[in-house]
């Protein structure tokens, strides 16, 4: 039998205002109307939340055809799947659906204030909207004494109520459509906000002891199709019709989410979430909405400086500082190299552009844009299971039968990633499985089956999920590894090997939205642009060529550990460094005195820092919303987003390499973000073999469980916390979960509510909380929560920390 009858028979006809449509079974009767061109009006239907027919706008008519497919009085659109035969008249053409369309508006807006000039909703706002296209001309509802002696007083309540520090909600403009109270528990799984009381006192409020944990609250503000919630940052600042909005793409992790970003006079207002099903589908997460304040910093550098000859920085020109930063790594590069570090914010074209100028202008390989613990496993593993890989996408997390997840909690680190786990275990057609030091509040919420693994075990953990069958990794299967597996001996390749056995497909989840496109444009000391390897002689000719050089450095070059390792040995003259922050490095000390050993230091940022107070040039660069470029997402698909603001303060790093370069005597061939992209697309792909990547053997942790002595320290980002990209929102900020340390319940019993950790970098005290299942003898703490964080004032993750009681 062939699939077209199949397909047919999955098919239902029905009449929607005289015109026949075929649709699928079990579709609803209002998208079955979008089918034909027919908007019926709604406030409670939302197509990625499930069906609840709460506000009854959407009625239609549904009469009697003659095969019992009728009903009496008007349905709900929203509610109702189509049947074979069945004939439905909408308000175009029936006015019993048009007077009950209308006679259910002005039951909304009885009570409904009419405080639409001072509402953050007013001029986008569905209720708006619709009441002039399907409400009545006049209202009946007469306030104050009404002619017939009935006294009519709109309800009213104290306003607003703080939901959470970035959620307000004005209760008397609520229609309760359930929208906000449906998304929490649908998509989020954050049951922060419900329905209170019961019949016509019926409203939104703070859900019973449900305390206010969700990365994600802030959609429940753009779903809203009246003015109840609102942005406390947003509140009252601006008005729909005042902004212009640009399409964009988040900053702040891999996911690449669509956004829409409404700015007005220079200044960014908000950020909404924009529309893509590929990717983020219509949901965001509160630091992709709301961590946008920190390009408006009072630190942010407006102008070129270089340091004068008594030390201090200056302002200068362009000109001037371009041909001193020429200078300056000339000389840099004649006493023993320069080395280029460019950090993981970076677009895929400014990355390009650095890889390009340390190749050409500097003649080195020692280029890396990992500014965090890394490791040669990972380099190799990323040329070799990364680079041009596009094996895995959102929608394949849909439809896999089991995702693994290692060395990665996506709550934290991939919003858009754990909104479409949620979203396929929700529906029963996904398992997860997380090898993870304990269940984590995302891993709970997911359903997921936790592999208790100890950091630094995670190799051994891997091929033992080979050898279970009960975990069930397949062909069918999805594993999803995260950056800190870099740091861990022998896992990445086990995740590889696991991979290649099980047929599953494998892909790496980055943390930072410029580190896949690094990879791709060859920000790697082992690495050239399109996956071409160091090492191939015909790799680096096919390069050269289309570069039009003679020939480009050989050997691979120095990862950003040794590179900092040779600046403060003395065998690098200078430095290239982009958006660094220390604090995040392997060894933030050693970076400091990186820094402050090289001879030459050129610093390209966009406020300052203790990078660009060192530095001997200093080059303010533009943030997302001032160039145009690309982000590439986690699954290898590059994310275009246009220039939203003009600044001439600043420029794109690919402009201030491109005129240093030309000062060098070695011309890049580029000045724009569109010819960056033609070069990029010209050179193309690498289509010769690419490199291996050794197997080693399984290592397993060897630490101490004495919970008197030592634990193994186990930490990651969370989604809220001290980054400076997080910098300038104060509400934001005050979601942010607070510091505790995650301790077993014999470690808790033993030392009481308060710690005191002790690593080979400094001692932290903080509050202890139990985890009921974590790992015996380990100690979890948020890695940039408190201090300076984790990797400055405590030790690195996976090593070995003391613990005793700390001061209650």
């Amino acid at each position: 039998m062939t699939t077209a009858p199949e397909q047919a028979t999955d098919l239902v006809n029905v009449t929607i205002d005289g015109i026949q449509v075929a649709v699928p079974k079990d579709t609803l009767v209002i998208r079955a109307a979008e089918q034909i061109g027919v908007q019926v009006p709604r406030f409670c239907d939302h197509p990625l939340l499930a069906p609840v027919g709460a506000c009854r706008q959407c009625l239609v008519d549904v009469p009697d055809a003659g095969n019992g497919r009728g009903f009496p009085k008007p349905q709900a659109s929203c509610t109702l799947p189509v049947a074979e035969g069945m004939v439905v008249n909408t308000q175009v053409t029936s006015p019993v659906a048009d007077k009950a369309q209308q006679g259910v508006m002005e039951f909304l807006l009885i009570n409904h204030p009419l405080d639409c000039p001072v509402c953050d909703k007013g001029g986008e706002c569905p209720l708006q909207n619709q009441a002039m296209s399907n409400g009545r001309g006049e209202s009946r509802f007469s306030g104050g004494d009404s002619p017939g002696g009935a006294h009519n007083t709109k309800r009213t309540f104290p306003k607003p109520i703080n939901l959470s520090p970035n959620v307000l909600l004005d209760r008397e403009r609520c229609i309760v459509c359930q929208r906000c109270t449906r998304f929490a528990d649908e998509i989020a799984g954050d049951p922060f906000i419900a329905l209170v009381e019961r019949g016509a006192q019926q409203q939104i409020g703070i859900a019973e002891d449900a305390p206010f944990l969700s990365y994600f609250s802030g959609n429940v503000i753009q779903i809203c199709p009246v003015g109840a919630l609102t942005s406390e940052e947003y509140r009252f600042r601006s008005r729909p019709f005042d902004l212009v909005s640009t399409p964009g793409v988040a900053e702040h992790d891999a996911c690449g989410s669509a956004i829409r970003v409404d700015h007005r006079r220079g200044k960014v207002m908000r950020r909404l979430a924009g529309n893509d099903p590929e990717v983020n589908e219509e949901w965001i997460t509160d630091k992709d909405r709301y961590a946008f304040a920190y390009a408006h910093g009072d630190d942010r550098i407006t102008y070129p400086q270089v340091r004068d000859e008594d030390g201090s920085l200056r302002p200068a020109s362009w000109p001037e500082a371009f041909a001193v930063a020429a200078r300056g790594l000339a000389a840099a590069k004649e006493a023993g190299g320069v080395g280029v570090l460019t950090g993981g914010r970076l677009t895929a074209e400014d990355a390009y552009a650095y890889n390009k100028f340390a190749r050409v202008a500097l003649g080195t390989n020692d280029i890396d844009f990992r500014a965090r613990p890394h490791s040669a496993e990972e380099a190799a593993f990323l040329a070799s299971h990364v680079a041009l890989s596009t094996a895995v996408t959102y929608g394949d997390l849909e439809s896999a039968s089991r995702v693994v997840l290692v060395g990665l909690e996506p709550e934290d680190e991939a919003g858009a990633i754990w909104l479409r786990l949620r979203k396929a275990t929700r529906a029963r057609r996904t398992q997860v499985v997380a090898l993870a030091p304990y269940t984590t509040r995302g891993l709970r919420k997911l359903g997921a089956r936790v592999v208790p693994t100890a950091p630094g075990d995670e190799a051994g953990a891997i091929r033992s999920l080979l050898e279970q069958s009960e975990y069930g990794v397949d062909a069918s299967a999805v594993v999803l590894v995260g950056e800190r597996l870099a740091t861990v001996p022998g896992a990445l390749a086990a995740a590889a090997e696991l991979a290649a056995k099980s047929g599953a497909r494998l892909a790496w989840v980055p943390r930072r939205a410029g580190d896949r496109g690094a990879v791709e444009a060859g920000c790697l000391p082992n690495l050239l642009p399109g996956g071409r390897p160091v090492a191939d002689a015909g790799a680096r000719v096919d390069v050269a060529t289309a570069w039009g050089v003679d020939h480009l450095p050989e050997a691979e070059g120095r990862d950003g550990d040794a590179i900092v390792a040779a600046l403060v040995a003395g065998e690098l003259g200078g430095l290239v460094v982009a958006g660094v922050d220390p604090r995040d490095t392997a060894d933030p000390a050693a970076t400091r005195a990186a820094i402050e050993a090289a001879g030459f230091v050129v610093a390209l940022d966009l406020r300052s820092t203790e990078v660009t107070q060192a530095a001997d040039v200093v080059l303010p660069v533009a943030p997302v919303t001032d160039k145009a470029g690309t982000f590439v997402t986690w699954e290898g698909r590059p994310r275009a987003f246009a220039q939203a603001l003009a600044n001439p303060a600043s420029l794109p790093d690919l402009r201030s390499l491109s005129g240093i370069a030309a000062e060098m005597g070695a011309p890049l061939g580029f000045r724009t973000v569109e010819e960056v992209r033609a070069e990029m697309e010209s050179l193309g792909p690498w289509d010769g073999e690419r490199p291996g990547l050794d197997t080693p053997s399984p290592s397993g942790s060897d630490y101490s469980t004495n919970l008197g002595e030592a634990l193994r320290l186990a930490s990651w980002k969370q989604s809220v916390d001290n980054g400076v990209m997080q910098d300038g929102d104060k509400y934001l900020k005050a979601t942010a979960r607070p510091p505790v340390a995650l301790v077993s319940t014999a470690t808790f019993d033993q030392h009481g509510a308060t710690v005191t950790l002790t690593g080979d970098r400094g001692s932290v005290t903080l509050p202890a909380e139990v985890a009921d299942d974590l790992v015996d003898g380990v100690v979890w703490v948020p890695a940039n929560s408190f201090g300076n964080g984790v990797l400055a004032d405590l030790a690195s993750p996976g090593s070995t920390v003391t613990i005793s009681g700390g001061e209650a």
